[in-house]
């Protein structure tokens, strides 16, 4: 599986990564610093799955997850952050995410929430 990382943090893309390198059959196929440069990787690479934060500056995760939507209906995303991933759930999936991710737990939840997206 091919995953995508969009994070404004240098230092929480490269502990994603390597949580994700964990996993025997998953590959980290790009990054980006902020939305609108994760619009146009991700458009051009067609990953499997999108972690995107969602305080990032310029477009926000959110609003990368609607475009992203209409664009690549086919990718599932995930949506990270540092406030309660229950309270955002609902927008998250409004704008399109599968699921929300509380970043103080990622060590945690990331390898069994993609895991759980990708098996519908």
């Amino acid at each position: 599986m091919r995953i995508f990382i969009a994070d404004d943090n240098s230092d929480v893309r490269r502990g994603v990564a390597g949580i994700l390198s964990s996993h025997p059959t998953w590959e980290v196929c790009g990054e980006a610093a902020n939305g609108a440069e994760a619009i146009l990787k991700v458009t051009d690479m067609l990953p499997d799955v999108v972690l995107l934060d969602i305080s990032m500056p310029g477009i926000s995760g959110l609003e990368v997850a609607q475009v992203l939507r209409q664009k690549v209906s086919n990718v599932k995303i995930v949506v990270m952050s540092q406030y309660d991933p229950a309270l955002l759930l609902p927008r998250a999936r409004e704008a399109g995410a599968l699921a929300c991710i509380d970043k103080g737990r990622l060590a945690a939840d990331l390898i069994p929430t993609i895991e759980r997206i990708s098996q519908g």
